[in-house]
Formats: structure tokens, sequence, C-alpha cells
């Protein structure tokens, strides 16, 4: 085990699928040890921030199912794409044609929809269909400028005990039919940690983040200047460990292995 818990650490960063919890059927359940780690770090005075690319679900639903399974979150301690595209939407003056779950839609209500001259992609779930896509592909081709916009770029996450498809597939596809590079809002994005970064008033050497993905979540903040953690539960494979570009500071068993080496190593 590396000494990256030794390292001084004010900020902690928390992925939430497979982190915090399991999704699936049934609004998901909590992952053994979770609930008592995250009120550990509430209560030792270290910054908490939870960044998710979690889409599928409003951000007010999204609180509402963690807190049901025990937790005790805020909207303002959530960090999702959701507001940040939307901000990039007015201040760019661009008007999404959204391919998102009908339950995400409510998010983007303070935006306005008419004439798209862009498009917006997010885990859409069953709403990934061919018409679908097809449709967003035809107004992309059919603009001068076309922009794309994906939440993330996961290529899969865990659903129950199933891996399955994230939007990161199907962004590839239109950028691919459209001979475009799409711009990605949410993890792996540099911009998307330093949000965080910057509500918490922290610098990232002083931060860590906690998450599943090898990719998304340990080289994201790693490449955002943090130490980048990946825990054994959710999308996580054994493959990981090994993988050929990212090489995460620290692997733990869960989240709540990981907290009881950050709170040991702060006070040593």
């Amino acid at each position: 085990m590396s000494a990256w818990h030794k390292r001084k650490i004010s900020g902690v960063l928390l992925d939430i699928t497979g982190v915090l919890y399991d999704s699936g059927p049934g609004g998901g359940t909590a992952i053994p040890g979770s609930l008592e780690a995250v009120k550990k770090l509430k209560s030792s005075g270290l910054s908490l921030r939870f960044c998710s690319n979690e889409t599928t679900v409003t951000r007010k639903t999204l609180i509402e199912k963690l807190n049901s399974v025990g937790f005790s979150l805020s909207e303002a301690e959530l960090f999702t794409p959701v507001p940040a595209v939307c901000k990039i939407l007015k201040e760019r003056n661009l008007r999404p044609h959204l391919l998102v779950t009908n339950e995400c839609l409510s998010d983007f209500s303070t935006v306005d929809q008419n004439n798209p001259n862009c498009v917006v992609i997010a885990d859409a779930e069953t709403n990934f269909s061919y018409h679908n896509l097809n449709k967003a592909f035809q107004l992309l081709k059919s603009l001068d400028n076309p922009v794309l916009f994906s939440l993330g770029k996961g290529k899969y996450y865990k659903s129950g005990n199933d891996l399955v498809l994230d939007v990161g597939a199907y962004m590839k596809a239109l950028e691919y039919s459209c001979d475009l590079q799409a711009e990605v809002v949410g993890k792996p994005e540099k911009s998307f940690f330093n949000t965080a970064l910057k509500d918490m008033g922290l610098s990232a050497d002083e931060c860590v983040m906690i998450g599943d993905d090898i990719v998304g979540d340990v080289g994201g903040a790693q490449n955002a200047g943090m130490r980048g953690v990946q825990v054994r539960t959710g999308k996580y494979r054994p493959e990981d460990e090994n993988h050929s570009t990212v090489k995460a500071d620290g692997v733990v068993d869960n989240l709540s292995q990981a907290v009881d080496l950050i709170l040991a190593g702060q006070s040593s």
C-alpha cells in the first residue's frame, strides 16, 4: 500500500454509484460500510463533496434516493454534469436537442430548447434507440457548426449485478458518424473536478478522489492534480490494477477501508 493517505488531506471527493451504493431495481442498496464511512468523514472536519456523472434522474431524485437508504446528503454537496452544461448552454446561446432519460428532462427546464442548434446526450438508458440516435445524428449533420455535448464518457457501469453500456459508447457513435469531437462535461474532465475544488476552497494536492472507475474517477482526478484511489466495489475489475495508462495512488477493498486509512493517516 502506498503512502497516499499519509500526506496532508483536507478534502475528499467521492463517486456515488459503485462507491456509496449499488444501483439497480428497486432503487439500489448501500454498499456495506459506506454509510458509516460517510458519517466518519462528515464528523472529521474534512471537506466532502460527491462528484458523479449520474444523469438518469434529477439531482433532487438522486439525493432522495441516497437518503432513503441511510445517507444524509444535500444538493449543495453534489456535483453532477447537468447544472454545468446548462450554464454553458446559456453562456453560448445554445439550444439543445436532448437525448436523456425522461426523468432527467426537468433539470433542463430553464434552458431554451426551441429550434435546437446543438445536441446534449447523457446516460439515456432505453431512450438510446435507433430512432432517437438517428434524430440526434440528423440534427448534427444539418448544422453548419455542429456541437455535441456528452455528459461524461464512461464505457460502462454496474447496475444490480450486471455491467451495462454507458453514454461513452453512444458519444463515440455520433462522433464517428458526424466527423466531430464531443465536448465532454463531467468526469474525467479537469474542469469538472476544478469546480468542486473551487467550491471547497482547496488546492488539488490537498484532496483525494475515491471512485470505482479507473479512468473517469482515478485518472480524471490525477489529471487535475489530486490523488486518485480506486475501490474494489462497483464496476471495478481486477485488470484495472494493471491499466495501460492509469495507475491508482491506492487501491482499497471499499470506501470504509479508504476512510479508515485517511483518518488514521491524518492523525499520526
